[in-house]
This record gives structure tokens, sequence and C-alpha cells, in this order.
């Protein structure tokens, strides 16, 4: 429908819809919410990487069955149930949503330790995947309408610290409860019998969560800030996809270098077996050493990015997300490759403490840049779409290729270096090539969308 000037009444419309956001005071508490949703999530999710060579031997595993709990039986549950929930996270009340996935994860992962058998495992890690598969779209989308885009990449960085959380806790905990079990012994449950030290892990890490679904009650749903309305369809995922292809050119390099990316980030997954075959360290020797190192190191990469971009925003540099994604992805990759030949543990925890600097940086930055650029119409659903690319391929994918190489190429699980070392050296320079296809074209779109908005 055309007006009396000849612009379309969509357009005229959104130029007079000023951009209100709540009080900042209400935005931080929020992410200061999310952040431990967050950490019970990165929590129940990492806490099997650190006890799966306990649950292998238990179970006589192979490596690939044990990269088919790592990955696939979370990753393939938490995409199918992910995409079609989407929708529901552009229309509904999105507290709500997460305060039902954090109950549905969390109690999940205390069943896992119930299991006694490799497919009832396998079953639970389902649910905690399905639970999961909101969380980190329906956060990202409260987030991003609570500030605006100037401020965005440093809640971004906020709302980070509970994933930092989270993985330096999976391994922190069950390294401490690990060592106290073996102090103590473990408890004997009617009808079960007597329960191992890694389902003790498991139950103990899973309950407490339900108790943060509670605390979601507390934060307020944001209004919804809305741009480029006459570009973005409403028809559930169609939308999505069709403004993603509207903007390829923006959007087409940071999916596939994100799909790229995770498909080396799967090896993180196998840490704690690569140090003990690797080095002899035992599950709970690594788990406090990288469990510290993880959370220290994260969060100095987290502050530092900080710092960065506000210097970088501070000269004028209106693209200074993409670039942090685009300098610390070439940082990583040297380090990444000497990681696994190190020939000792400390040094390999040094490179390995470099990478979760860099991590730390890069990661909130790949979020910040894909939601600065979509609307909100549609930002659950592409952020969806997004996320499932890391999940599927990074946490299902990643591992179970990890697992295959060791297994049929290299032979021995005793190579397990090589596999993550051959990741590193095809995933990581190819990632970033990509990626900077992607550089000009966010920078143009973030000019568009400021003379816009002026």
């Amino acid at each position: 429908m055309q007006t009396v000037s000849g612009e379309p009444e969509a357009q005229q419309c959104h130029a007079r819809r000023p951009h209100v956001f709540p009080p900042a005071r209400q935005g931080w508490y929020a992410v200061g919410i999310l952040a431990l949703t967050t950490t019970f999530a990165q929590l129940d999710q990492g806490i099997l990487s650190l006890l799966i060579q306990q649950i292998i031997e238990d179970f006589s595993l192979t490596d690939t069955q044990a990269s088919l709990l790592l990955g696939p039986a979370f990753a393939f549950v938490y995409v199918l149930v992910g995409i079609p929930l989407s929708p529901f996270i552009d229309r509904w009340v999105r507290t709500r949503i997460i305060a039902i996935g954090v109950t549905v994860w969390s109690l999940a992962t205390a069943a896992c330790g119930l299991a006694s058998s490799f497919w009832q495992l396998f079953a639970m890690r389902m649910l905690v995947g399905a639970g999961e598969s909101v969380n980190g779209a329906t956060s990202y989308s409260i987030v991003s309408d609570y500030f605006p885009r100037k401020t965005l990449p440093r809640a971004i960085y906020r709302l980070q610290i509970g994933a930092v959380a989270g993985n330096g806790l999976s391994l922190l905990l069950g390294a401490t409860m690990i060592t106290i079990i073996a102090a103590i012994g473990t408890p004997s449950l009617p009808v079960i019998g007597e329960l191992r030290p890694w389902q003790v892990v498991l139950m103990a890490v899973g309950l407490p969560g339900v108790l943060v679904a509670l605390l979601l009650t507390t934060v307020k749903e944001p209004p919804r800030q809305t741009f480029r309305e006459h570009e973005v369809s409403r028809v559930p995922v169609f939308g999505a996809l069709k403004y993603i292809w509207l903007h390829v050119a923006v959007f087409g390099p940071l999916f596939l270098g994100l799909t790229l990316g995770a498909l080396d980030s799967g090896g993180r997954a196998w840490g704690a077996p690569f140090f003990e075959r690797t080095y002899g360290w035992g599950p709970a020797t690594y788990g406090m050493i990288a469990g510290t190192m993880s959370i220290v190191a994260m969060l100095l990469g987290l502050w530092i990015g900080i710092r960065w971009i506000d210097r970088l925003q501070a000269r004028g540099h209106h693209d200074a997300p993409f670039r942090i994604v685009i300098y610390s992805r070439a940082l990583n990759i040297p380090f990444a490759i000497a990681m696994p030949i190190m020939p000792t543990p400390e040094l390999s925890m040094a490179c390995y403490a470099v990478t979760f600097v860099l991590l730390g940086m890069n990661g909130p930055m790949l979020n910040a840049v894909m939601l600065i650029v979509t609307p909100s119409q549609v930002r659950g659903q592409v952020m969806a779409l997004y996320l499932f690319i890391y999940t599927l391929v990074g946490q299902g994918l990643g591992p179970v290729i990890t697992g295959l190489t060791t297994d049929y190429l290299f032979t021995s699980p005793e190579d397990l270096r090589w596999s993550m070392l051959l990741l590193h050296i095809i995933f990581l320079p190819a990632a970033l090539a990509v990626t900077l296809l992607g550089w000009r074209p966010y920078r143009r779109e973030i000019e568009r969308l400021q003379a816009e908005e002026a």
C-alpha cells in the first residue's frame, strides 16, 4: 500500500516508531539471570565429557559409541526440537519458554545418573538436548530487545559469562565430586543398587537446575524492537530463511564459517580422554586443572574483548564485532595446532589456555554480529538456525569425526592426538577464509541500518 509521499506504509510506520528500550537495570538483571541459566545448561551439557572414560569402561564402549553419547544423542534432538519451536520464540513469552526448558534438561540430566545401559543413557541425553534446544536462541532474543545496537556486544559478553562458568564448573565440580566419592564411597538405592561414581555426579549436577526455573519468573519480558518490517515475512521458519536469502552476502559466510569452525570444536569434547591417554592425567586431575584454566582464560578473553570493542567503536569502527571475530580466529590457529603435539601436559595446557582466551573473545562476537543485523521479528528463528549448525555440526558431528578418525584412520586409542591435530589443520584456516568473505558485506549492512535509523 502506497501513501501520498509514495513510500510504502510499512516504511513510514517504521520511520515514525522510535526504539524505546527498558531501563538499563532491568536489562542487566535479565542478563544476570540468563547467564545463570546458561551456566546450568553448559554444566549439564559438558559434564559428560569429563566422565566419558569411566562410562566407556563400565559399558565396554568403543570411541565411536562414546562419541554418540557426547554428540548425536544431544545434538540431533536439539535440532529436531529447536527448529520447530523457534517460531514460538518470536511470538510467545520467552521467559516461560526458557523456564520449561530448564526444568526438562535438569531432570533429564539427573535421570542420566540412573542409566544402567548405553541405550538408557543415550535416551536421557536426548531429553537433555530437547530441553536445552530453546535456551540459546531465546536468551539472545531477550537480551537483544533490552539493549541498543551499540551496547549489545557488551551485553552479549556478559551473558557469555554463564557459558564460561558452566564449562569450567562442569570440570571443577565433576573433579571435586569424583575425589569426594572416591574417599567416601557411593550410595546404594532400592531396586537400582549401588551407583557408580559417574552416576552420582550426574544426579548431583542435574537436580539443582530446577531452582533456576523459578528465578526466571522474576525476569520481565521486554518489548520487541522491530526494523525492516517490509522485508520480513511472518510465515514461520520460511520468513527467517527468506530474510537470510535476501541478505546472503552477510549471512552466508557467517553460517558457513561457523560450520567449519564447529567441525573443529568437536575435539574439545575429547579433552579428558586426550590428556589421560597422552599424558597420563586422570579425570580428577584434568578436571581441576582444565576447569580452573577455562574459567580464568575465558573470563580474561571476555574482558579483553569488551575493552577491545570499546576502543574500536570509539575510533569509529562500526564493524567492530566482525573485526574481533576475524582477529581472534587468526590468532587461534597456531596455538590450536600446537596444543595436541606438545611434549608435556603443561605446555599442552598452556596452548589450550590461549585458545580459550581467544574463544572468550570470539564466541560472543559471533552471536552479536548475527543479532545486530537480524530483525526481532525473526531473530529467534535465525538464531535457532545459527545455533542449529553449531549444535548439529560441532556437538553432533565433531566428536564423532574425532572418534571415527581415531578408530579407523589411526586405529589406536593412543593416537587421539593426531585426530585432533588433523581437524585443526583442516578446518580452522578454512573457517577463517570463509568468514573473511562476509566482512565487507557486513560493513555495508551496518551502514544501511544506521542510515535508516537516522
